[in-house]
């Protein structure tokens, strides 16, 4: 392997986990908040205790996302200082407000929320949260801004071979980042509502006779009701952003379709196929006439130019290479993100109807109940498909027209060291991985009837405890 492929495969890994946590913490965060407000409006003390316990989720993933965040951030130095260098003035305004604004916010009010139960009134305990939640959905948005930029660079000047930013309202009014951020802010609330649904399945498969089954039944229900929202949402939010890239990123959404050559009007959508990358033709293909065109243009007719095409304007725009992204991967990521997505929706409406008080037949019967514990998995994929299509589908560039990825790696390092980190960074995920599986699994093993956040539960051994923020500790 050369540098670039093991640079690129380092990026991947440390990307990809890292958006494990992203929209796990996000998403569990709304539901976390849905949850104390229903204890605000409600007066019901289960809605407390769901709070408290799926709070403990919530900081785990946050703590886990945190970590790889700051591993991600290590390997942009390591690996990409060229590409550090040409956008660092660009970079600096957006991921300086993510620190010093968002992720701020996030962590003051998390302490706040952590350490004032029974201290505050339940209303500004509640409004901790929630601002807790929105730092998260701030933080997203800043990367995301930083993330846009190399999709559609906007606002900057070309300078002694840096890109220089010369509006930074133009970053925030880039039409990429909006669709970015929407589409991944509902894919997170929909991952959060199916994390709660799918855990409280699992629970419930358990024949322990201790279980608090009402305590998870409810729990499903909720993740059910945010899920639904979520999935129905980020299904828009995906179509509009899939429409924006027939203009903008042509050789993207051909490579999503699997078309080489123009489709011609009407445009047919095809379902499965495979492509001959070196080739670079269709071996096989099924196709529903009409489809395509109705999906890019919202009418059964209008062409979709072909990568053919694209890739001949684009030598005559940027100079003779290959601009063929990996198609097979780009075609089949999308399938299984859309379908996966789908797939939630589905599970998300019918697990409210069937958990309904008059017939709540999946409570009743296992396998349904498996149906939903096996679902917990699906937004994970989903949004690592989705995220491959993201980078990988504006490939040779990694800013797009201005910047390729054989020129952003660092000059300096070698296949010895990446090979060595990458195995690093391999083993350190596994573990954190590991970790977080593992205490996500004691705490639904506690269940409910542990305190949450160090209070002691009714039956502990209390003799000798002293709760250090108790104003009582500092006296005498």
């Amino acid at each position: 392997m050369d540098i670039v492929t093991l640079a690129r495969i380092q990026f991947a890994m440390t990307t990809i986990f890292h958006f494990f946590f992203v929209p796990f913490s996000i998403g569990t965060g709304v539901v976390v908040a849905i949850m104390e407000t229903l204890y605000v409006i409600k007066k019901d003390e289960k809605y407390r205790r769901m709070t408290k316990f799926w709070g403990n989720i919530f900081l785990l993933s946050f703590a886990v996302g945190v970590v790889t965040g700051i591993i991600q951030e290590f390997q942009f130095g390591m690996n990409w200082s060229d590409y550090s260098r040409f956008v660092g003035d660009i970079f600096g305004a957006p991921l300086a407000l993510e620190a010093l604004l968002a992720f701020f916010l996030e962590s003051t009010f998390l302490g706040l929320w952590i350490f004032t139960w029974d201290r505050v009134s339940p209303k500004l305990h509640a409004t901790f949260f929630w601002l807790v939640t929105l730092g998260s959905m701030l933080s997203a948005f800043w990367i995301l801004a930083a993330n846009s930029f190399m999709q559609h660079p906007v606002g900057y000047t070309l300078n002694n071979g840096r890109a220089e930013m010369t509006d930074f309202g133009a970053l925030l009014a880039n039409p990429q980042v909006w669709y970015e951020f929407l589409h991944v802010i509902t894919a997170a609330i929909t991952m959060g509502g199916i994390i709660v649904a799918g855990l409280s399945a699992f629970r419930l498969l358990k024949k322990d006779k201790d279980i608090d089954r009402d305590f998870f039944k409810k729990s499903m229900r909720i993740g059910f009701a945010v899920a639904l929202f979520g999935s129905f949402t980020v299904l828009l939010a995906g179509d509009e952003q899939m429409k924006y890239l027939v203009e903008e990123q042509p050789m993207k959404f051909a490579a999503m379709e699997g078309t080489y050559e123009d489709t011609g009007s009407p445009a047919a959508w095809t379902v499965v196929a495979w492509a001959n990358e070196a080739e670079h033709h269709q071996v096989f293909g099924i196709s529903i006439p009409y489809m395509l065109s109705i999906l890019a243009f919202n009418e059964p007719f209008g062409s979709i130019d072909g990568m053919d095409t694209v890739n001949q304007q684009l030598i005559e725009t940027y100079g003779d290479r290959n601009y063929y992204p990996p198609v097979n991967t780009l075609f089949w990521s999308f399938r299984i993100m859309a379908g996966f997505g789908a797939l939630m929706l589905l599970v998300s409406g019918l697990g409210l109807y069937f958990t309904r008080k008059k017939k709540p037949w999946l409570f009743e019967k296992r396998w349904l109940l498996w149906v939903v514990a096996i679902t917990l998995f699906t937004p994970f994929i989903a949004n690592t498909a989705g995220w491959l299509i993201t980078e990988l589908g504006r490939y040779p560039w990694t800013v797009y027209g201005l910047f390729t990825i054989e020129d952003s790696v660092s000059p300096n390092v070698s296949v010895t060291s990446l090979l060595i980190s990458n195995i690093v960074y391999f083993l350190l995920f596994s573990g954190l991985g590991g970790t977080m599986v593992y205490l996500v699994k004691r705490e639904m093993d506690h269940g409910p009837e542990k305190e949450a956040f160090g209070e002691i539960s009714q039956g502990d051994n209390q003799d000798g405890y002293e709760d250090p923020f108790d104003k009582e500790a500092f006296e005498g």
